[in-house]
């Protein structure tokens, strides 16, 4: 059945965001020690943003942090979190199963659980969880998330997607087991579980998807093209069934800016990227052969909930975060309808 016709979508969020910006500007400050803790003096310039409320800066239109309207959602792929047991009978050394030991185990846990609590974040999305084992581990660690999904493949080895979340889980929908297609015609699958897990969020309903596209390691563009065609169909549709939901995707989308990608996600408008109103030298969250890229993403869907300009923000700590690779990427959002619109 074809939706009902309606204006543009991406104007509705940022007609507020091109009158609050110079509001928005504030000074950034950043995360200081490999524990993960914020900073207790002003850093050097080039540093990270800041992740603790002292310095996020507000356009006194949205509801303010802590607020039963304003969630913030962060996603953070913490790199190869691999439990204390042989899955795939090669394990350790050069093979791509790491077999740490017990004390190893928890103690990437440990710092990773330190490093998401220091996001002052309601909900995580999580990449590179090899097993139920990490994400209870993880939760376990990280006080004040009393709820967690994960997306488990099901295959020896596999680095799966997850959730923790403070708010109640009400709803857990799988994506995996979807034919998906390439430019080229050929079908294919998602890499990794596109983990679709509904909350209730203060009497409202909040949907997020974890999602991890194909790497480019031996590279397959095609397929990510694919994961991220069928990535704004589905997430829509759940903005379809869902108009008063808040309905957001993050995760490590394998790729940039401008990318077939992407350009495939946010085609016509249909899911806004919220890194965009950022400058690029604040959004990167990855380095590769010394080039910063922004791998690392969320997007909004046109439903019952907004981003709060400007609160786009990345985790780091040198060229990571917590010991992870990776940056950690976060936003706030407003559970309704933008509060600056005419």
């Amino acid at each position: 059945m074809s939706p009902s016709p309606r204006l543009p979508f991406r104007p509705r969020f940022l007609r507020g965001a091109l009158r609050s910006n110079l509001a928005l500007g504030g000074l950034l400050l950043a995360l200081a020690g490999c524990d993960g803790r914020p900073a207790q003096n002003p850093p050097t310039p080039d540093a990270g943003p800041c992740v603790t409320s002292a310095c996020l800066p507000d356009s006194g239109t949205a509801p303010p942090e802590g607020s039963a309207g304003r969630v913030r959602i962060a996603a953070y792929n913490v790199h190869r979190l691999f439990d204390t047991e042989c899955a795939s009978g090669a394990c350790g050394g050069s093979n791509y199963e790491e077999l740490p030991t017990q004390a190893e185990f928890e103690q990437q846990s440990e710092r990773l659980a330190r490093a998401i609590s220091a996001l002052n974040a309601d909900v995580v999305l999580l990449e590179e969880i090899e097993t139920q084992a990490g994400l209870t581990e993880l939760q376990k660690r990280a006080p004040g998330f009393g709820y967690a999904e994960l997306g488990e493949t099901h295959t020896a080895a596999s680095v799966d997607v997850g959730v923790l979340s403070k708010y109640p889980i009400t709803d857990v929908r799988r994506h995996r087991a979807r034919y998906i297609y390439r430019p080229d015609g050929s079908a294919t699958r998602f890499s990794r579980e596109l983990l679709e897990v509904h909350l209730e969020v203060n009497g409202a309903r909040a949907i997020v998807f974890a999602a991890h596209f194909r790497s480019k390691v031996d590279d397959d563009p095609g397929r990510r093209i694919a994961e991220a065609t069928a990535s704004r169909e589905i997430v829509t549709d759940a903005a379809k069934e869902f108009p008063d939901a808040l309905v957001v995707l993050g995760g490590d989308l394998n790729d940039v800016p401008g990318s077939e990608a992407l350009d495939a996600m946010e085609k016509d408008g249909a899911l806004l990227r919220v890194s965009s109103d950022r400058p690029t030298s604040e959004t990167w969250t990855y380095v590769y052969s010394n080039q910063r890229q922004a791998i690392d993403h969320l997007y909004l869907a046109p439903a019952g909930g907004t981003y709060v300009p400007g609160s786009f923000r990345v985790a780091r700590e040198g060229n990571g975060y917590g010991g992870s690779d990776h940056g950690a990427v976060m936003a706030d959002f407003h559970l309704g309808p933008a509060l600056n619109t005419p």
